[in-house]
């Protein structure tokens, strides 16, 4: 596979409620030139019935989403099932609730470090997703700091967000150079406003530092470019086509 780029599903969450719409959808997915897939907030259906409608339309699936109670309790089930997948990456969608204190944000850290040994030896990557509430500061540390920081480095990676980086006051590119080797995985929405709002645009479509996102990347490892948008403008399809055409003339492919 020459691409790197993939569409997170939870962009389209509206039309994977069952599995005749996974199929139309993905087929939709693939029509518009994606070759891989994040798996998130897909409806119920049988993982191999999901291998197998990715493998008719081209589609590879590179990156998953799972609840980080899951990935504790149930981490065989998920390894086997991301091998049906053919699939190495995991991340979890943000801080689960009862660790969003002072004190819960180191604890996480190395309690899902521990989660993450246990899954790199079934052949699984764990990355950490961000919004912006983990730039708020307890002490001298943002909590995006401390869960970096107090991780290890070796097993808990980062799926960074460029807008809710951004929408946290900081930097992607500094976050991206913060963390050699460690972002396997970027999720690429783009800024833009209206009058004092931000909003969430595609890709070259908003405000965001592209070329300075792009130049990082390699120093930061990462190995796929995962187009989302939480929240679209336009027809969330044409939303993902706009940033898949923007993508690859910014020179990704």
């Amino acid at each position: 596979m020459s691409s790197r780029i993939g569409a997170q599903l939870y962009t389209l969450r509206e039309y994977l409620k069952t599995p005749t719409d996974i199929a139309n959808t993905l087929n939709k997915v693939s029509e518009m030139g994606y070759e891989a897939v994040q798996v998130s907030a897909v409806g119920p259906i049988d993982p191999a019935e999901l291998r197998r409608i990715c493998d008719s339309e081209g589609l590879k699936i590179v990156a998953t989403h799972e609840d980080f109670y899951s990935l504790r309790d149930k981490t065989q089930a998920i390894i086997d099932k991301h091998k049906l997948w053919g699939c190495d990456q995991v991340a979890i969608g943000g801080l689960p609730g009862e660790y969003r204190n002072a004190d819960g944000w180191s604890r996480f850290a190395k309690e899902a470090s521990e989660v993450a040994a246990k899954l790199k030896e079934g052949g699984l990557t764990f990355s950490y997703h961000n919004h912006s509430f983990e730039l708020e500061k307890f002490g001298d540390r943002t909590g995006l700091q401390i869960l970096y920081e107090d991780s290890d480095p070796e097993f808990f990676k980062a799926e960074l967000d460029t807008y809710w980086i951004q929408h946290g006051g900081a930097s992607p590119v500094v976050w991206m150079l913060k963390l050699p080797a460690r972002v396997p995985l970027l999720h690429c929405k783009d800024m833009t406003m209206k009058g004092s709002t931000q909003l969430m645009a595609e890709v070259g479509e908003g405000n965001l530092d592209w070329e300075g996102i792009l130049d990082a990347a390699p120093a930061a490892g990462v190995e796929w470019f995962l187009v989302e948008q939480d929240t679209c403008q336009r027809c969330p399809f044409e939303s993902l086509a706009i940033s898949l055409k923007n993508l690859k003339t910014m020179g990704i492919e």
